[in-house]
């Protein structure tokens, strides 16, 4: 983290505005960019950023500066949309950037999808995922986070984490071969 951004962190932990507003403007947009992959509607990704920032800070004074303030957020962000799909029981959003690379963790064999696949198809596919899956998918393969991060965002173990990845990404491959675009392996 840049010297610039702590300094603007330590203002906003003594309840600065004007560095309340300037942390807010840097980080609004990618962290609505985040939402938006998790949630269906522009209005309610917006609110999930706008909760994210008044949490965010509200708990200032438990920001160590161990990861990056960007990093900390995106987990309140991310942990807020998994809450708000939890109470509606939504289906998980529209993926912007799909860069879909399965592998397997036992053989370490890659499992890569067909070319001739669409970004909606696997939106559909991923959509289809039961949520326990869904989730630790699109968290492990879309926002890249490790299973350590994942059992810590989704209050799981690690290794269910690892196996509710295991068990995703097979019904990812299930659903993509059933429809005809999955490789062999």
């Amino acid at each position: 983290m840049n010297t610039l951004t702590i300094d603007i962190v330590e203002k906003c932990k003594q309840n600065d505005r004007k560095a309340q507003m300037q942390l807010y403007k840097q980080y609004c947009d990618g962290m609505f960019i985040v939402a938006i992959r998790f949630v269906k509607d522009t209005l309610e990704a917006e609110d999930v950023v706008q909760e994210a920032f008044i949490k965010a800070f509200a708990k200032l004074h438990q920001f160590k500066g161990e990861v990056t303030f960007g990093a900390w957020l995106k987990r309140i962000v991310i942990n807020k949309c998994i809450d708000l799909l939890k109470a509606k029981k939504q289906q998980m959003l529209e993926l912007d950037e799909v860069h879909l690379k399965v592998v397997d963790d036992t053989y370490e064999n890659e499992w890569l999808v067909d070319d001739a696949i669409t970004l909606e198809q696997v939106k559909a596919a991923i959509n289809e995922l039961p949520n326990k899956y869904k989730y630790v998918v699109m968290l492990f393969l879309i926002e890249g986070y490790d299973h350590q991060e994942i059992s810590e965002i989704l209050q799981i173990s690690e290794v269910a984490s690892r196996t509710q990845l295991s068990r995703g990404k097979a019904k990812l491959k299930e659903l993509l071969k059933s429809l005809g675009y999955g490789t062999g392996y």
